[in-house]
């Protein structure tokens, strides 16, 4: 029988796979063949996310400059860089724009079609466009992978997931929530994909209270506004009077920070400098274990500064008070935050040039406001403050840190399992909405179609409706019928909806304590118990404590998913090669 590798999930991360199969093959197999079987009811390429059935008034989260599928020189792997054009070189288009998730699609599918013709003779990609259900089979032989629909599995030598976004279970407070608005006739929407959603419930003119201020927030806005027929003229939005009143508040009571909108220029901080592959190598090799907070953060947080302060007294020294060698020896000689604090207050005379990370992470702590009102208007200066910042390259240490807290992601993803919080801080910092979509916000705000509830937001349903309020504004709640979560269910394996993870879960795969599926960092195989890697069994993505940050890779960052994406594709290559062999001898 023909060697035979399944890959479930032909969206991005099996696009990415099968690229790299195509560039390692020459090297690394020289079978006698090889079928590929992509099993996704979504298309290949696109997948579920970037399909093309959505609606064209959703836009992608990065600038097409910013989002390419191929590697380029600064990836660390084995395997040969293969380039392309980023998105913006394949569309013609701006590499400012923002572009819709319709033609990332067609970028996407295009690339898949690139990689799949690039294989060499002989292997053959197969789609099916089914659900994979579940996966049996010895650890030392040939696997099964049942589909849907199908009463015979696919035979594989090996298989490897690559899921996206997964639906989720219900937690608890969710399930109550849920029965509450059965029990009553209310509406409650649960954490979804919003291009999923079905919004009809939500009424012109009613109130909805949303819970989540980040992306799948921008996306219910913009759905419910413009996707019912509302238009802006300049700074202003003209409802269609199909809109509900959307109530919005989060843990952190703001949106998340605007896209950066200027190039970078001159000198990038030359990172790593505080947390690289020699710390990480002593963190992992403590031999009981580390904590996140104790261990990791102090060298995240000194990174960042390193990289924030770099930037700034090598071209701002004007609102510096001594010499960039000189701060840099301090600064690295310091040996814990009040020392680097001391430092830093006696270098750097404005407050606002200081990097803060507890103030960034946590603006409205402490802020009270005597009524809904105020904040209203107190929440607008904030949005406004901030793309003001975002767009002004004289606050370029900005850009400064967003490259340090790539080079800090690229080194987590080495020691996996370092719990939520870093990734809602990451996206929180570095993944927000474009800035054209926070001045929308802004206009929603002040037309009334779009009002801020705060930070710590708390919802009880009582009295036969959903009650919100916040700290924000203390002795202010608003009442309302509809609630919606707006936020994707978290990708935990214990929660999935997915069968065939929870199959997989069943037969001994492993999950983190924060629910992620625990894989081994060199190449993606799933881990037991007891740290043993599964011979025949892979798995990559934002389920596994190998994510990566965000959806897609920036040019010339170094990409950790590229080189994920690499070593599996050569541990398949090479163990293919030798079951050919031996199968021919």
């Amino acid at each position: 029988m023909r060697p035979s590798l399944v890959i479930v999930g032909a969206g991005p991360r099996g696009t990415g796979l099968i690229e790299r199969i195509a560039a390692n093959a020459s090297e690394l197999y020289a079978g006698s063949g090889l079928d590929i079987h992509l099993v996704d009811p979504h298309p290949p390429g696109a997948g579920r996310i970037w399909r093309a059935a959505q609606s064209p008034l959703l836009w992608m989260n990065s600038h097409a400059e910013d989002v390419t599928m191929f590697t380029d020189e600064t990836v660390a792997m084995e395997g040969p860089v293969r380039e392309g054009p980023t998105l913006h070189e394949w569309a013609g288009i701006d590499g400012r724009t923002f572009a819709d998730r319709q033609l990332q699609g067609a970028y996407l599918r295009w690339v898949h079609e690139q990689a799949v013709a690039d294989l060499p003779p002989g292997v053959v990609v197969h789609h099916h466009p089914r659900r994979a259900l579940r996966v049996s089979g010895p650890r030392e032989g040939r696997q099964q992978v049942w589909l849907e629909g199908r009463p015979r599995p696919l035979l594989a030598d090996l298989v490897v997931l690559a899921l996206g976004h997964l639906d989720a279970e219900l937690d608890v407070q969710q399930v109550e929530l849920a029965e509450y608005a059965r029990a009553h006739g209310l509406v409650h929407l649960p954490p979804d994909f919003t291009a999923d959603s079905d919004l009809t419930a939500l009424k012109a003119g009613e109130p909805v209270l949303v819970r989540g201020f980040g992306l799948a927030f921008v996306d219910l806005m913009v759905l419910l506004t413009e996707g019912r027929g509302g238009r802006y003229e300049g700074d202003t939005y003209v409802p269609s009077g199909q809109e509900p009143v959307l109530y919005v508040g989060s843990r952190r009571g703001v949106p998340y920070h605007s896209k950066i909108g200027y190039d970078w220029s001159g000198e990038r901080p030359p990172l790593p400098r505080f947390f690289g592959p020699p710390e990480v190598e002593a963190l992992l090799a403590r031999p009981d274990g580390f904590d996140f907070r104790r261990d990791v953060w102090p060298l995240v947080e000194k990174e960042l500064g390193f990289a924030h302060y770099h930037r700034l007294f090598t071209v701002h020294p004007e609102r510096t008070a001594v010499e960039w060698n000189v701060f840099e020896e301090k600064y690295a000689a310091a040996s814990g935050v009040a020392e680097r604090e001391a430092l830093v207050a006696s270098a750097v005379p404005d407050p606002a040039d200081r990097l803060d990370l507890d103030a960034l992470d946590h603006p409205l702590d402490g802020v009270r406001y005597g009524s809904f009102e105020e904040f209203q208007e107190g929440l607008r200066g904030y949005v406004e403050h901030d793309l003001s910042r975002r767009h002004d390259p004289d606050h370029s240490p900005d850009l400064a840190v967003f490259l340090g807290l790539l080079s800090v992601y690229g080194q987590l993803v080495r020691l996996g399992g370092i719990g939520p919080w870093w990734h809602g801080f990451f996206s929180y910092l570095a993944s927000g909405p474009p800035g054209p979509r926070l001045r929308q916000l802004l206009a929603l705000s002040r037309a009334g179609v779009l009002k801020f509830l705060g930070a710590d937001m708390t919802v009880s349903a009582e009295d036969g409706v959903f009650r919100a309020s916040s700290a924000t504004v203390p002795g202010a709640f608003v009442e309302a019928r509809a609630l919606v979560e707006a936020r994707l269910p978290e990708p935990t394996v214990g929660r999935a909806r997915d069968p065939l993870l929870r199959e997989l879960h069943a037969d001994g795969a492993v999950e983190t304590p924060d629910g992620l599926l625990r894989v081994d960092p060199a190449d993606g195989r799933l881990l037991d118990g007891v740290g043993r890697p599964h011979p025949r069994r892979f798995a990559l993505g934002p389920y596994t404590d190998g994510r990566t940050p965000g959806a897609f890779t920036r040019p010339r960052t170094g990409g950790p998913a590229f080189r994920q994406n690499d070593a599996t594709a050569r541990a398949v290559l090479r163990f293919l090669r030798e079951l050919d062999g031996s199968a021919a001898a």
